[in-house]
């Protein structure tokens, strides 16, 4: 499977149902209490790109989409709305929103990442798909000046500092990201006089491991 590093049409990501899943598998012991395992140590996101479609220009555009894609063949870019900056929506982005790593003197390279917290428990997000142009660095309390101090792919979300960070120092970085998801259905169902009367088809995305 290959991955197309192209955004789905933002304005018709805008709307779109979705969001965080998880799997929790239980048990329920003859007692009445439970036992609850998940499987999976990162959650995963899905989305309906139907429910962000307004106009006959957005069906065009749909289809054109998906059939670039050849379908579920191809992987993509997509803008979650509701989660894409490192920082929260009423601030502005920073070089220090997002704590990625501490350093070790040696290592050069970094994933980036982001943190949600909710009183003592986090859970640790792998950014892999930032947005090119918006992300910025820092090292301690000092901003870095992106390709002079730093790089980063904007294909894999590996910042490569220019010297190794000391020992100890906190490495921080701020940023937007899209999801890498597939379509869901290798078939789209739509009818124009339908979608006039109101009815939009389900065309399900989900977010894809890479």
């Amino acid at each position: 499977m290959a991955f197309h590093e192209t955004r789905f049409p933002a304005n018709l990501s805008f709307g779109a149902l979705g969001g965080p899943e998880r799997r929790t598998e239980i048990v329920e012991l003859a007692n009445g209490h439970e036992e609850r395992n998940s499987p999976w140590a990162a959650s995963r996101r899905r989305y309906d790109a139907g429910t962000g479609l307004r106009a006959l220009d957005d069906l065009e555009a749909l289809i054109a989409f998906f059939e670039a894609r050849h379908g579920m063949l191809h992987g993509f870019r997509w803008k979650d709305w509701g989660d894409y900056r490192s920082a929260p929506a009423s601030q502005a982005i920073t070089a220090f929103d997002q704590l990625i790593a501490l350093g070790d003197g040696e290592q050069v390279t970094f994933q980036l990442r982001k943190t949600y917290a909710s009183g003592a428990e986090e859970y640790h997000r792998e950014i892999r798909k930032p947005v090119a142009g918006t992300v910025l660095a820092g090292v301690g309390a000092d901003a870095l000046t992106p390709g002079e101090d730093f790089t980063v792919d904007v294909t894999t979300g590996l910042v490569t500092f220019i010297r190794p960070p000391d020992a100890g120092a906190e490495l921080r970085a701020g940023f937007e990201f899209d999801v890498p998801v597939r379509f869901d259905t290798d078939l789209i169902q739509l009818s124009v006089a339908s979608f006039k009367a109101g009815e939009v088809p389900k065309v399900p995305v989900v977010e894809v491991r890479i």
